[in-house]
C-alpha cells in the first residue's frame, strides 16, 4: 500500500496530477479542494495517498490533508459510492461543508455533485451521519507542504476539469462561463473554484 508520495509536482490537469519521485513519475487522481492548495510547478510536494484496486485497473488518489483522505475512505464505504463519485464530492464539498449537509440533512446540496441522485444524497446521510462532527476535517489539519495553486490561463482547462469530474460538457461550459462574468482575467483554477461554488450549499 503506498500511503504517501514525497516528490516534485510536474503536471497538474485536474483531476490528474504528475508527482516525480526520485525520476519516476506517478499518476494521482485529486479532488479540486487539494488542487487549489498545491505548490507550484516544479516545487516539492507531499501527498497523502489511498491506492484504489479493481479487476481492471489500479489507481491512485492523493491530498493534501490527512482528513480529506481519512473522508474519502469514509466515502467509498457507502453502498453506491465508488473512488469517482467520492473525488466529485470533495471537488465540491470540502469536509466541514459535508459534515453541515450530512448535520442538516441537505439533500439539495448532495444532489448537485454530477453521478449523485436522491437515494444516493439519503443513503450518504443516513451512513455519515454518525461518521462526521460538525468540525470534521477543520483548521487544526495543516497541508502538506502547501503554497500558491498553480495558475493555468484558460477556460478551456477549467471545462475539462468539470467534465472529469462527472459534469456534462454543456453544464461545464455555462459553469464556467457564469464563473467568468467579471472575471476576464481569471486562471483555470478561480473558475474552478467560483463554478464549483455556485454549485455548492450557501
Amino acid at each position: 500500500m503506498i500511503g504517501r508520495l514525497s516528490g516534485t509536482l510536474a503536471v497538474v490537469q485536474p483531476p490528474l496530477l504528475l508527482v516525480d519521485v526520485q525520476g519516476v513519475g506517478y499518476e494521482v487522481l485529486a479532488p479540486m479542494t487539494t488542487i487549489f492548495e498545491l505548490p507550484a510547478l516544479g516545487q516539492p510536494v507531499q501527498l497523502h495517498t489511498h491506492l484504489a484496486v479493481s479487476e481492471t485497473a489500479q489507481q491512485l488518489y492523493g491530498f493534501l490533508r490527512d482528513a480529506d483522505r481519512t473522508l474519502f475512505r469514509i466515502l467509498i464505504k457507502v453502498s453506491g459510492v465508488g473512488p469517482k463519485m467520492a473525488l466529485a464530492i470533495l471537488s465540491g464539498l470540502d469536509g466541514p461543508a459535508l459534515a453541515r449537509c450530512v448535520a442538516e440533512d441537505n439533500v439539495a446540496a448532495l444532489v448537485k455533485v454530477p453521478g449523485v441522485g436522491k437515494k444516493t444524497a439519503e443513503r450518504l446521510i443516513v451512513e455519515l451521519r454518525d461518521k462526521l462532527t460538525p468540525d470534521f476535517g477543520d483548521a487544526n489539519d495543516i497541508p502538506l507542504m502547501a503554497t500558491a495553486a498553480p495558475k493555468v490561463d484558460h477556460s478551456g482547462e477549467a471545462e475539462s476539469a468539470l467534465a472529469a469530474l462527472g459534469y456534462k460538457p454543456v453544464e461545464a461550459s455555462k459553469m464556467v462561463a457564469r464563473a467568468s462574468k467579471g472575471q476576464p482575467d481569471a486562471d483555470s483554477a478561480t473558475l474552478i473554484r467560483l463554478a464549483l461554488k455556485g454549485m455548492a450549499p450557501a
